[in-house]
């Protein structure tokens, strides 16, 4: 599980960005835990500074150097 403030990757749309809180959705009737990412570093312009929220398994963390 990330922690907030975390930074991470998101594997299919290559959007970068920093975990700012959690929700749940339920899909195929399963409860299921979400994560809010604000959007930081993303290939369009118009898709920086939005807050994403998506299944916890669709991110890896993003390694900071």
């Amino acid at each position: 599980m990330f922690n907030i403030g975390d930074y991470v990757l998101n594997q299919k749309t290559g959007h970068m960005g920093k975990v700012i809180g959690y929700g749940h959705q339920v899909i195929n009737d399963v409860y299921t835990t979400t994560i809010k990412v604000l959007v930081t570093h993303a290939e369009s312009s118009a898709k920086r500074g939005f807050v994403a929220e998506d299944l916890f398994s669709a991110w890896n963390e993003w390694p900071r150097a």
